[in-house]
């Protein structure tokens, strides 16, 4: 069976706003925020769960049948067609008031994503890739995405989360050597950092210990702006793992050799 990705789209887009509505009202208020990790630190309020809980329902009235994977709330039903969810990526940016936190859905066929969305609603952005397409919008503005195509590490723009993601030194060599095989770095972006990237803003983004959640999204929005993204292994990512994406497939390349070289 092929998925009907007009309706997949469509879908896309309706749990975003369903999400919108529960996060916006708790965005820059007093929340309280529980922490989901013992011996550390994992935030989660209202605002991650009431969005979630949003995005199913409009699923669950369109396709019945998909397997959900979420954050919150877990994994739910059996299918190949399978849609995965995290509801405010970057939940520290949203207890901080910053803006770089976004709602992430993504759609996914045998284990890999091909059709996502990421919005950040504050800021009033929407990222989105369909098969053959990949679309920015925001208010009445739309346009394709579509990514630097830079090819040299000396030139890149790159992101990652922060650099202590990169906690052992086997890592923290890997991220050095990026660092310093690059031309300017920047931090705290979660999933907008990804986002930059197929606009065309950012070259390269690089992080460990990614859930699908975190990235299963963002995978066809890239590749449908014409980059590239895949685990340092160079297998599929939309099972979340050790990630590099990039502006080009071949500075993909570039940067995996560079990565598994440290």
């Amino acid at each position: 069976m092929t998925p009907d990705f007009a309706a997949i789209q469509a879908t896309l887009l309706r749990a975003a706003d369903a999400a919108a509505a529960c996060t916006l009202p708790l965005f820059r208020t007093p929340l309280l925020v529980d922490n989901k990790l013992a011996g550390g630190f994992d935030p989660v309020t209202e605002a991650d769960k009431s969005a979630e809980t949003a995005i199913r329902a409009v699923i669950a009235e369109a396709f019945p049948d998909h397997a959900v994977i979420g954050e919150e709330w877990g994994n739910t039903g059996e299918h190949r067609f399978s849609w995965i969810i995290d509801p405010v990526d970057g939940t520290r940016a949203f207890i901080s008031g910053a803006p770089v936190w976004g709602t992430l859905i993504g759609f996914a066929v045998d284990g890999v994503a091909v059709a996502g969305i990421m919005t950040q609603p504050f800021i009033g952005e929407t990222f989105l890739a369909v098969p053959g397409q990949a679309s920015y919008r925001r208010g009445q503005t739309q346009a394709p995405l579509r990514s630097s195509g830079q090819t040299e590490l000396a030139a890149c723009r790159v992101f990652t989360t922060t650099p202590e993601l990169f906690r052992t030194p086997e890592l923290q060599a890997k991220w050095q050597a990026v660092a310093g095989a690059t031309r300017l770095q920047r931090f705290g972006m979660d999933c907008y950092g990804y986002a930059l990237l197929a606009a065309g803003h950012a070259d390269l983004v690089v992080e460990p210990f990614l859930n699908t959640y975190d990235i299963a999204a963002l995978v066809p929005i890239i590749r449908e702006a014409g980059g590239a993204i895949a685990c340092w292994d160079g297998s599929e990512p939309t099972s979340g793992g050790n990630v590099v994406a990039a502006a080009s497939p071949r500075l993909l390349d570039a940067a995996l050799e560079l990565v598994n070289r440290a």
